[in-house]
């Protein structure tokens, strides 16, 4: 039976696109059909290489998505693979990488995992959102990372009411309101001083942002909870509605967002039993001098 990996990246240049390249015609030689997604087939294709792997197909069996890039570039997947149940494989030739397996520099052993299946498959948590207007839904979509609700205009503050279970919680002027998974919570809600959740945490964080509020702390509920941020109709400012930096909509006075745990989850391939602390460690550069381990002398 024949296997199909489809190939995202974001390589815009000759070395990332040469990597490309590497990986495309590595699994081709082990007999596994590559295709590279439209867009990066074109863009690939500007920098005057041979591309070894034809565009996608809207009809393809698709194996596993490998996204040579970086975190951006995973979201760009797993936005192409809505609605699939196609894992996702991120080799990092981006910055931070935090979703990413492997770097790039051990490309090939990623590689060879997934040609010869040693993967598991472990599902990430992800949200819907609905906006609706004068009881009318407006626009719905999904995320991966985060739900922003962000002020449109600099000069105008954003003044909300957020609620937790259809109760509100508190109302206050602020620059924006942040909904995020686990996933996310080493993305945007970590720079808007969120707390890290571990992946393995069924849980969402909701997050003000530069609130002007005694009472603007993030919260973090369970992933039954159901969460919604409504725009008041005396702000005098409007605001737009963001899901993972990738798809948006305008939201006036009046605008309710609500959230919600997804019934459909992301697959994203795990390559190996690494501890989410070390991985912390290492995309952060924490501190970690002078740690001596457990004592395992009793």
């Amino acid at each position: 039976m024949s296997r199909t990996v489809l190939v995202v990246t974001s390589a815009r240049t000759s070395d990332k696109a040469q990597l490309v390249t590497h990986a495309c015609e590595f699994m081709q030689s082990h007999g596994i059909e590559v295709r590279l997604d439209t867009h990066d087939f074109h863009e690939m294709q500007k920098l005057g290489l041979e591309i070894p792997a034809p565009a996608h197909g809207e009809n393809d069996e698709i194996e596993v998505a490998l996204v040579i890039g970086g975190d951006g570039s995973i979201l760009r997947a797993a936005e192409i693979l809505r609605g699939t149940r196609v894992p996702i494989l991120g080799v990092n030739a981006g910055h931070v990488g935090f979703m990413a397996q492997a770097e790039e520099d051990f490309i090939d052993q990623a590689l060879q995992a997934l040609i010869d299946r040693k993967y598991e498959v472990r599902d990430r948590l992800c949200l819907d959102v609905v906006v609706t207007s004068e009881g009318q839904e407006t626009f719905r979509s999904w995320a991966l990372n985060e739900v922003t609700v962000e002020k449109s205009a600099r000069e105008r503050m954003l003044e909300v009411v957020v609620e937790v279970n259809s109760r509100p919680v508190s109302s206050f002027g602020c620059d924006g309101v942040l909904v995020s998974t686990p996933t996310g919570s080493t993305a945007y809600a970590f720079s808007a001083g969120g707390p890290v959740i571990w992946p393995n945490v069924e849980a969402m964080i909701m997050i003000p942002l530069s609130a002007h509020a005694l009472f603007a702390r993030p919260m973090v509920v369970g992933p039954k909870t159901e969460l919604a941020i409504e725009v008041l109709k005396r702000s005098s400012g409007t605001g737009v509605l963001w899901c993972d930096g990738r798809r948006t909509f305008d939201l006036g006075p009046g605008a309710r967002v609500e959230v919600r745990q997804s019934e459909q989850s992301v697959p994203m391939v795990v390559l190996g039993d690494e501890p989410f602390s070390d991985r912390l460690v290492k995309k952060f550069s924490l501190p970690v001098t002078g740690w001596r381990g457990p004592d395992v002398s009793k």
